[in-house]
């Protein structure tokens, strides 16, 4: 008993002494390792990392076993297999460290401030995107555009195809067209980009809503329930621009309406919430706790 005793006083006096003695440029260190580490696990979450380090922690597992019984062959294939996955992981993961690094090359100088050029390719995508809406409106072609936020849809976007294209109003309009392969699905917009296409949502749970609200609707809620996520619907019925948010969806946008609600949900919002570090670092680290009234507003005509 006294040596339990005695271990738990030491480690407290260890701890006692670590953070008296800790100074500021400690307190940085670790917050730049806490970063570091959770980058890296929103990376592995996010792309194909995620599988492949799964293989590498069983190729590891095996290699400690060929270790302890003394198997020679399989330690030293193992051993080669390691020394050249650096080089492997680089060549694999190409797109994805071109990616990452663009983001943080995503930055510049301008009338002394620090402008990040993320929100000008928003604000580019919003643009094309509205346009083409007031076009799929016209022509009853309908659409469903997921705009990723804060809450990473690597999972959505597996349902999908990959484009990663420049957004442009022909561009949109073409992955909507009837006779697309993708026209059925979402399209995924993530840093300005229409990164995804073809892709499923989840519909949402909720009874309360109209049974007027199609397939799309409740997709484009179902999404906003899950997510952070703002999501633009065209109705292919009655040609309709919805946009849903936070579990409830708005109607009866016109092109120019839904440019101003998507620049104020997307851009504005995140610029008032920036002011603010803490809240912004606290939001992107922790988990979304309570989604308000889930409840769409309901509808006149069956719309898909």
């Amino acid at each position: 008993m006294s040596v339990v005793v005695n271990f738990i006083v030491g480690l407290w006096n260890q701890i006692v002494y670590a953070v008296s003695n800790i100074t500021v440029f400690d307190v940085i260190d670790i917050l730049i390792i806490a970063f570091l580490i959770y980058k890296a696990v929103q990376f592995l979450r996010e792309t194909r990392a995620g599988q492949l380090t799964k293989g590498i922690i069983i190729l590891l597992g095996l290699y400690l076993v060929a270790r302890w019984f003394k198997l020679t062959v399989l330690r030293w294939v193992l051993a080669v297999v390691f020394n050249s996955a650096i080089i492997a992981l680089a060549v694999i993961f190409q797109p994805e460290l071109r990616r990452m690094l663009e983001r943080i090359g995503q930055f510049k100088v301008g009338s002394g401030q620090l402008l990040n050029s993320e929100e000008e390719l928003t604000k580019i995508a919003i643009d094309s995107i509205c346009k083409a809406a007031g076009n799929m409106k016209d022509n009853k072609i309908g659409a469903l555009i997921v705009f990723e936020r804060e809450t990473q849809l690597g999972e959505i976007i597996n349902t999908g195809t990959v484009i990663d294209a420049k957004p442009s109003v022909s561009m949109v309009c073409n992955v909507f067209y009837p006779k697309s392969p993708l026209h059925d699905g979402a399209v995924v917009v993530r840093d300005g980009r229409l990164y995804a296409a073809g892709c499923i949502l989840p519909l949402t749970q909720n009874n309360n809503i109209s049974s007027h609200l199609g397939t799309r609707h409740r997709a484009a809620i179902g999404m906003t329930e899950n997510s952070d996520a703002v999501v633009l619907v065209v109705s292919e019925e009655t040609g309709n621009i919805s946009i849903a948010c936070n579990g409830k969806i708005a109607r009866n946008y016109t092109a120019a309406t839904a440019y101003a609600e998507l620049q104020d949900k997307l851009i504005n919002s995140s610029d008032k919430e920036s002011q603010i570090p803490v809240f912004s670092q606290i939001k992107r680290v922790l988990p979304k706790f309570g989604k308000s009234n889930k409840n769409g507003s309901e509808g006149e005509n069956n719309e898909n």
